[in-house]
This record gives C-alpha cells, sequence and structure tokens, in this order.
C-alpha cells in the first residue's frame, strides 16, 4: 500500500476550486510511476489445473463448473470480450446450453462469465467460468454436460464474432439503457466505484467504462473464443455423492476433494474435431428491447398515494402515476388470491410445486425479457399466488402477457413433475437444516394459527406426490380467486385497467363466494413463560439459536411506534451485553414483531453448542433484560428525544428509487390494510411520545402478566451433551430421508420453572385464538 499505487475520489458540498486546492495540499503526488506487473501472467498454466476436482459441497447440491484462465482482458475494458462472451454461453433461450440441458433434465441453472474485479480478473490473469446446477441425473452425465459446453464454444468459434454486429448491438442497446436510466446509487457506492475505475479506464471512460460496450473489435473478441478449448479447462464437480473416500482435504477449511486426470474417452474426443450440435444455436432477435422512453401525460387528477381505479367481483387494481422520478419504467405487481392453498400440507405443496413448474416454463421464453432489464417474478405466498414485474414500461405489458398465457394453458410432462418436486426436497431440506430458519418455522407454528410448517410441508412431499393431484390442484386453484394488482409508475389510468382485464379474459375464473383472509390467526399466549425446545435438523451443526419472544397482543399504530422505539434503545447495550461482554455469539440481536396483525418483540441470539448450553443462554438474555431496565429507569430525556429524532428521520427519508416506494406500497395491498400513508401516521405519534410511556410500555411486558416464548434450536457440541460429537469435520451431515420429524427436549434444572412445549399441534389446541387483526390507527 505504497502513496504511489493509490488513487483518491472526494465527494464533498465544496466549490470546486476550493476543494481541489485543499486536496493538493493534504494529498500530494507522489512523483512516482504507476507500478506494473505485466511480467506476472498465466498463473494457472500447470498440470494440476487441467484436471478434474470433485469437491464435498457443505449444502445438498449438484455442480459443475468448468473454469479457463486467461491473460489479463483489463485493456480490452472498451470492448469486453469476456462480457459478450458470457452473454451468449448465459443465454437461456432457444438454442442455448441451459435450454438444451433443460430439455434432458440435466440442469436447473447455469451461470458465465468473469466477475470484472478481484480475484477472477486483474492484472495478471483474468477467469472465465461457467457453473451449471445439476439435476440428478445430470450429476450422472456431468461429462455429456461438459461436452454440451464445449460444443456450443466450439460453434462460436467456427462462425466467429457476429458479421452483422446484431447481437453486439442488442448488448449494447440493453446495456446503455440500463445505465442512461439506473436508480439512484448510494454515493459511497459512487466513489467507490469510480476510484476502483480510475485504476483501470482511460481519464474519458471513468463513468462509462464500467458499464458500457465502446467499441466492437471481432478480433479480440475471437482471440478469447479460441483460448476456451476443451483441453486447457479445468472441471470442479460438487456433490456430496461424488465419492465414498477423500484422499484430500483443503487446509484452511477441511473441505475434503479428489483430483483426477479427465476420463480418456472424453480426452481423446475434445482433442480431435468432435462433431457440433444442431441444436445450439445464436438467440434469435430480442423483441423486449425498449426503444419508446416517452414519459407519458395524466389522465387522472395527481394523487399523492394510489387509488382504486377499477373495483369488481373477480378484484380490483391500485395505481400511482409516478410523477415524482419522472423516469420511464413502471411496476405492475398481482395477487391472485385462493383459500385452497391453506387447506392442508398437501395443498401448499402442490401450489409451491405449480409455481415452481411454472417459473421453469416461462425460464426460456421470458429469458430475453430478462436480459432486456425486464425483470419478473413469480412467488408463492402463503395466500396466494404473487406475479410481479417491473421494468421499461415500453414492452412491460409483453412479459405480463406471457405470463399470464403459460398460466392460462399450464402444463407440464411427468419428467418436469418428478425434476421439480426431487429440486424441491433439496430446499426443503436447506431451509430445515438452517437454525434460524428453522427458529422462526417453529415459532410461527407455535403462534400462527393454521399455517403449515416447513416440516410439515417437507415430510408431505417426502411421502411422494402425484402428477393427477397436481393437475386437478391447478384446475381448482384457477377456477375460483380474487385479483388485486397494484400499477405504479409510467402507464396511465386506462393502460393500468388493461393488466386485471386481461387475467379475468385469459383465465375465466369465477368469484370467491366469501372472502378470504390474506392473515393467519394468532394464538394468545398465557401469562407466563414457555420453553420449546427443538434439536438442530444439521447433524454435526453445532450452531444453536435462541430467541427468547414477548407477545404484546391486538394493539394500535401508536404502540406499534412504542415498540419500534423500545427495541431501537435496546440495540446497542444487546450488542454490548450479549456478544461484546459475555461472548455469547456473533450474531445478537433485538427485533420488532407484527405476527399477523399481533405486536411483540424478541431477542435473539446465535451461539455454539461446543461453547454454550442454550439455556445459560437464556437466562442470560433474562439477565440482559433486567440491566436493560435498569437503563430505562435513567433514561435522560435528552437520549429519549435523540432517538425519537433518529426514528423520525429513518421514517421521513426520502426514497431513492420508485422500487422503495412500491414496495412499501405493495405491502399495504398484500395485508388489505391500505393505510399508504402509514409512515406519516407513525411519525405524528412519535411526535407526542413521552419518556414515561416508554418505561411503562417495556415495564408492562416484563411484569406478571408477561407472556414470553423462548424457541431453542439446539446444536451439537460438549455442552449440549453431545459428548460423542468431537468436530464437525467428523460428523456426516443430515441426508435427505433423515429429517422426519422435530425432536422436542426437556428443561434441564437451568429452566425447570417454564412451561415445557413437547407439542406443538396439541399445545395451540389449548390456546385462545384471537380475531384478526390490523394496525390501523
Amino acid at each position: 500500500y505504497r502513496k504511489h499505487f493509490i488513487l483518491l475520489v472526494v465527494l464533498m458540498h465544496f466549490v470546486h476550486d476550493d476543494l481541489q486546492r485543499r486536496l493538493i495540499e493534504v494529498f500530494p503526488k507522489s512523483g512516482l510511476p504507476k507500478p506494473k506487473f505485466d511480467h506476472l501472467t498465466q498463473p494457472f498454466d500447470t498440470p494440476e489445473f487441467y484436471r478434474l476436482y470433485k469437491v464435498v459441497p457443505i449444502t445438498n447440491i449438484h455442480s459443475l463448473s468448468i473454469a479457463w484462465g486467461l491473460p489479463p482482458q483489463e485493456r480490452h475494458y472498451r470492448v469486453k470480450p469476456l462480457h459478450y462472451i458470457s452473454w451468449l454461453v448465459g443465454h437461456e433461450g432457444k438454442g442455448s446450453i441451459l435450454s438444451f440441458l433443460r430439455k434432458k433434465f440435466w440442469a436447473f441453472a447455469l451461470y458465465g462469465g468473469n466477475g470484472e474485479a478481484g480475484f477472477e480478473q486483474n492484472s495478471t490473469y483474468s477467469i472465465f467460468n461457467i457453473s451449471v446446477t445439476l439435476t440428478e441425473e445430470g450429476y450422472e452425465h456431468f461429462y455429456e454436460v461438459a461436452h454440451v459446453v464445449f460444443q456450443y464454444l466450439k460453434m462460436l468459434q467456427k462462425r466467429g464474432p457476429d458479421k452483422s454486429h446484431r447481437i453486439w448491438e442488442e448488448i449494447q442497446k440493453i446495456e446503455a439503457n440500463e445505465f442512461y436510466f439506473q436508480d439512484q446509487a448510494d454515493p459511497i457506492d459512487n466513489v467507490e466505484s469510480l476510484c476502483e475505475n480510475m485504476h483501470v479506464f482511460c481519464k474519458e471512460d471513468f463513468l462509462t467504462g464500467e458499464h458500457l460496450l465502446l467499441e466492437y473489435k471481432p478480433e479480440i473478441i475471437a482471440d478469447v473464443l479460441n483460448q476456451l478449448c476443451p483441453l486447457r479447462a479445468n472441471l470442479v464437480l460438487l456433490s456430496a455423492a461424488s465419492e465414498r473416500t477423500y484422499y484430500f482435504k483443503e487446509r484452511w477449511f477441511g473441505t475434503e476433494y479428489n483430483a483426477e486426470d479427465i476420463d480418456k474417452y472424453w480426452s481423446d474426443l475434445w482433442a480431435n474435431d468432435f462433431q457440433l450440435n444442431k441444436d445450439l444455436h445464436l438467440p434469435e432477435e430480442n423483441k423486449y428491447i425498449a426503444t419508446d422512453f416517452t414519459l407519458k401525460a395524466s389522465d387522472c387528477p395527481d394523487m399523492k398515494h394510489p387509488v382504486k381505479i377499477l373495483n369488481t367481483q373477480h378484484g380490483c387494481v391500485w395505481y400511482k402515476k409516478d410523477n415524482k422520478f419522472k423516469i420511464p419504467k413502471a411496476y405492475v405487481r398481482f395477487h391472485l388470491i385462493s383459500p385452497l392453498i391453506q387447506q392442508s400440507a398437501k395443498s401448499v405443496v402442490l401450489f409451491e410445486t405449480f409455481v415452481n413448474i411454472l417459473s421453469h416454463t416461462l425460464a426460456e421464453p421470458a429469458y430475453e425479457a430478462d436480459v432486456a432489464q425486464l425483470q419478473y417474478k413469480l412467488v408463492s405466498g402463503e395466500h396466494g399466488l404473487v406475479i410481479r414485474v417491473n421494468g421499461f414500461n415500453h414492452k412491460l405489458p409483453l412479459l405480463f402477457q406471457l405470463i399470464i398465457d403459460h398460466l392460462s394453458d399450464f402444463s407440464f410432462t411427468s419428467a418436469v413433475f418428478e425434476m421439480i418436486t426431487e429440486q424441491l426436497k433439496k430446499t426443503y431440506f436447506n431451509i430445515l437444516i438452517k437454525h434460524e430458519m428453522l427458529a422462526e418455522d417453529v415459532r410461527s407454528l407455535i403462534l400462527e394459527y393454521g399455517k403449515w410448517s416447513m416440516i410439515d410441508r417437507y415430510r408431505r412431499l417426502m411421502k411422494g406426490l402425484y402428477s393427477e393431484s397436481l393437475s386437478s390442484f391447478v384446475k381448482s386453484f384457477k377456477s375460483q380467486l380474487y385479483v388485486e394488482g397494484l400499477v405504479q409508475g409510467n402507464f396511465t389510468s386506462r393502460e393500468s385497467k388493461d393488466f386485471l382485464n386481461y387475467i379475468i379474459l385469459k383465465l375465466q375464473f369465477s368469484p370467491l363466494p366469501h372472502p378470504c383472509p390474506v392473515q393467519f390467526r394468532v394464538v394468545d399466549l398465557p401469562n407466563t413463560h414457555l420453553l420449546c425446545k427443538v434439536k438442530s435438523l444439521n447433524r454435526g451443526d453445532a450452531n444453536s439459536e435462541v430467541t427468547v419472544y414477548y407477545q404484546s397482543g391486538a394493539r394500535s399504530l401508536r404502540e406499534y411506534t412504542l415498540m419500534e422505539l423500545l427495541v431501537m434503545h435496546m440495540e446497542e447495550p444487546c450488542f454490548n451485553f450479549l456478544r461484546t461482554k459475555q461472548t455469547l455469539g456473533y450474531h445478537v440481536y433485538p427485533t420488532c414483531r407484527n405476527t399477523s396483525g399481533i405486536l411483540g418483540f424478541s431477542v435473539t441470539v446465535t451461539t455454539q453448542a461446543t461453547k454454550n448450553n442454550s439455556e445459560l443462554v437464556d437466562k442470560k438474555i433474562e439477565e440482559f433484560l433486567l440491566y436493560f431496565e435498569g437503563k430505562m429507569r435513567v433514561l435522560t430525556e435528552k437520549a429519549f428525544r435523540t432517538q425519537v429524532s433518529a426514528l423520525i428521520h429513518i421514517k421521513e427519508c426520502a426514497d431513492s428509487y420508485l422500487g422503495e416506494e412500491v414496495d412499501r406500497n405493495w405491502n399495504e395491498v398484500m395485508t388489505q390494510q391500505y393505510l399508504f400513508d402509514r409512515l406519516a401516521h407513525e411519525v405524528e405519534a412519535l411526535k407526542s411520545l413521552t419518556k414515561s410511556e416508554l418505561i411503562d410500555w417495556f415495564q408492562a411486558h416484563r411484569g406478571k402478566e408477561r407472556k414470553a416464548l423462548s424457541i431453542h434450536i439446539v446444536g451439537f457440541g460438549v455442552q449440549e451433551d453431545d459428548s460423542d460429537i468431537t468436530g464437525f469435520s467428523d460428523v456426516q451431515p443430515s441426508s435427505l430421508s433423515e429429517i422426519a420429524q422435530l425432536t422436542f427436549l426437556p428443561p434441564s434444572s437451568y429452566m425447570k420453572n417454564t412451561a415445557y412445549i413437547r407439542d406443538i399441534r396439541n399445545f395451540t389446541l389449548m390456546l385462545n385464538i384471537l380475531p384478526y387483526h390490523k394496525i390501523l390507527k
């Protein structure tokens, strides 16, 4: 870190000449030339690199990575040859690598490219990497998968760069659209990016060189392409199923792996002039690239908040024209609500399978929209299907109609059904073995009546599903719906109505006979301290999660701001007491909880069973709350007002881009609360709060009437009597078939006075259920 290695960027509210004079005084030039490292190249040109490595991953996944070490490409930033090649390799439309692999049921996803910074691109070398997420069958045929990749690259090499410039110009337009209409970035990000760019780019390209394609030089692209040959590639196969015995262990993290030569059949094939694949070809012309950036005139009075512009038995549309950011973009979100989803664990699993298959079938036809900066996402919500699209409004209706058309004509093959359900098993499994996600799942299972937990869904899926059940479910789902949407941005109100009308036209569904709640009812916890202690589902994982939750009840908006303020006061002393002083773990935090309208707060500590017992941690949380109660009693008026002002400042902070405002409004629509000026109401409430109210509020949750619930996800270690486990590396992690149910642990002497939950379903059946509640006033 010598002076002549360093470049400086400063952003300040000073007159330019004055700022420049001050900086020159403080940071004079060194006078030394910029260092060069041209003599240090090709660090990966070794026999060890051109081999196959089989590696054991932490998560349950199969993937194949193919990498090449290349000469440094930084100097070609105006051409960006690796970006051009990765755009083609990573394409997911017709004729692409991934399209072919998906049809063979060998892959879920593919990434190809270069990170353009740090380890992957520097002054010494560049890495080009292609990573394929494999199916079970794809894992069995990983050499064939690699062969398809090499066939595609050979096709590109034989054709050479696009002579008509069509593909290059499409990429150039897309990147230019994104650059000139990008959302506002934080000043710190702008300064950091500019400082890094100054090390690489010419002065005139400091701002644009990172983002834009500035020159088309096919010879540079061709030179890089020709280096991407099979015999110079490194193959890494990630899978826990790769080998029974591993002969090597990585030095720092203990990762197990094997290294071997490429299979002779494939190395001989790739060394010769192998055949091309007729199913692989360049992408077709992209019809989703925006060319009209006109800002539309309003066709209704300006409004501060969304208004309902269409209301029918089938659904409604909320709308707000953007007159603040004034960009040619829009956000369209719809919620297709059905009471069918939460009828059983099987219904939830079928619904999530349906959404995953729909996303899978859309991946290829919608990919062109995705690369043209039109984003879409299908979400399997708790009460309905959420469709989200956003981007340049010019072509956004085309993407929305494509999604609705596929929803209307939904179909699938038995092979796709098997592939998606197998992937869903892994998704559920990977969620359940994470201690923090299991803790939240258990908390929700206890509190939210009628909600099907992740373990319920996983167990139901492992029992098996039939494709006929899915067909029947989807037919029933589409037959009766209530559809609610929000359209915000550069659309007129008339155009916004067309989105709902298109859904009704294509799906031809009937209205719901009764309104469908979009929240769960919550159980009323007894006035005691409850303990639910569950063993981690990830065998050998030492991490424990301890959350102590205090239920408040159905409260007002004013009381919600009190709870937020309380948690804000709690954050620093919580960190200081539980992490810094008690050294219980790195993740220590309080949280304001709004569980389906029922207020509460919690304190969470992530610790290790090799160091701390979970019940001891629970006791330390209780000690912290006693300590915090003492701090509250001596809280000064000045400190109280400082925190109030800080929270008001957060709530009054202006949105930096349209999406922030949309997210807030969409939450009001999704929860059917429609309090679009919620922040203003909260600010008014905060201004009227007093110190004594805050202290009384906290003490009310700590007295005899307190309703406390401790959730422990207990890791593996000596502090939890797992004396036979000596370390994570000596224990085989849990497998898919082993997670059948939760294992409830009894309390020890530390918490013998708590009420112990050993059967969540039976316990919650004995509790009162609170009415539906929304925090509106």
